[in-house]
C-alpha cells in the first residue's frame, strides 16, 4: 500500500509556485536532493515539475528555459494516488502515463509524493519477505 511508503519516508512534500522560475525549481530540487516538485497555487495542486521537464525545456529553449515560469513547463495532467492504493495501481499508473512521480492525495489534500524508486524499493522488500516465508515453510515441512 502507498501508505507503507509514506510511513517509511514521511509525508513531507516540497512544493513550487507556478510563478517561480525553472531555475528556482532546479535549485530547490538540488537543495533537497529530490527529482520532482509538486506545483501548488494556494491549496490547489497545479501539476508536477520534474528533472525530465527541466531537461526537455532546456533542450527546446536553451538557457532561456531557466528564466521560464514553472507553470510553463510543469506537467499539468495530474495523475495521483491515495494512501490506500496498492503498489500495483501505482506501478500501472506510472507505466501507462509515463510518469516517475505521483502525488498522494487524501481528502483533496496533498499528503505525500512517491517516486518509481520508492515503489520499486517497497516491492523488492515485499518479494524478499515472501521469499523468506516460503523458504521457512519449506524448511519446516521437511
Amino acid at each position: 500500500m502507498i501508505q507503507n511508503i509514506l510511513d517509511h519516508k514521511g509525508g513531507r512534500v516540497v512544493t513550487a509556485l507556478p510563478t517561480q522560475t525553472v531555475k528556482d525549481a532546479a535549485d530547490m530540487m538540488r537543495e533537497h536532493g529530490i527529482a520532482a516538485l509538486v506545483v501548488k497555487g494556494g491549496n490547489t495542486l497545479k501539476g508536477v515539475i520534474s528533472e525530465r521537464d527541466i531537461v526537455n525545456a532546456i533542450s527546446r529553449s536553451g538557457a532561456a528555459a531557466l528564466s521560464m515560469l514553472v507553470s510553463e513547463i510543469a506537467s499539468h495532467d495530474i495523475v495521483a494516488v491515495t494512501p490506500h492504493d496498492s503498489l500495483k495501481r501505482a506501478m500501472s499508473l506510472m507505466t501507462n502515463h509515463r510518469v516517475r512521480h505521483l502525488p498522494v492525495m487524501s481528502d483533496s489534500r496533498i499528503v505525500g509524493i512517491v517516486s518509481i524508486g520508492d515503489v520499486v524499493k517497497l516491492r523488492l522488500e515485499d518479494l524478499e519477505t515472501e521469499s523468506n516465508v516460503l523458504r521457512d515453510v519449506y524448511i519446516a515441512a521437511r
